[in-house]
């Protein structure tokens, strides 16, 4: 008897149009590009009036650029909120 080969379900995502859900808008993008670049030059400088230091990571380079972005009114998403971290009473 020849076993029957199941179907495998493609997971399918809910149909949203696009630009409803886009999280970052295009001055965003370009405020980002700009920080990468500045980074790769070694222009890029952290914390306030540039006083802080060359930045080196790639990670902070976005979210430069993102803070950025902020500033000027583009469309990003809020920062996330610090963690509380719960100190022992003793």
């Amino acid at each position: 008897m020849a076993k029957k080969a199941k179907k495998a379900k493609k997971a399918t995502k809910t149909s949203r149009s696009r630009k409803s859900s886009t999280r970052y808008g295009a001055a965003a993008s370009k405020s980002v590009e700009g920080a990468m670049r500045r980074k790769k030059k070694g222009t890029l400088r952290s914390g306030p009036g540039g006083r802080g230091g060359r930045v080196t990571s790639r990670e902070q380079a976005i979210a430069i650029g993102l803070s950025e972005a902020r500033e000027k009114g583009a469309k990003v998403p809020r920062k996330r909120a610090a963690k509380r971290s719960s100190r022992k009473q003793g």
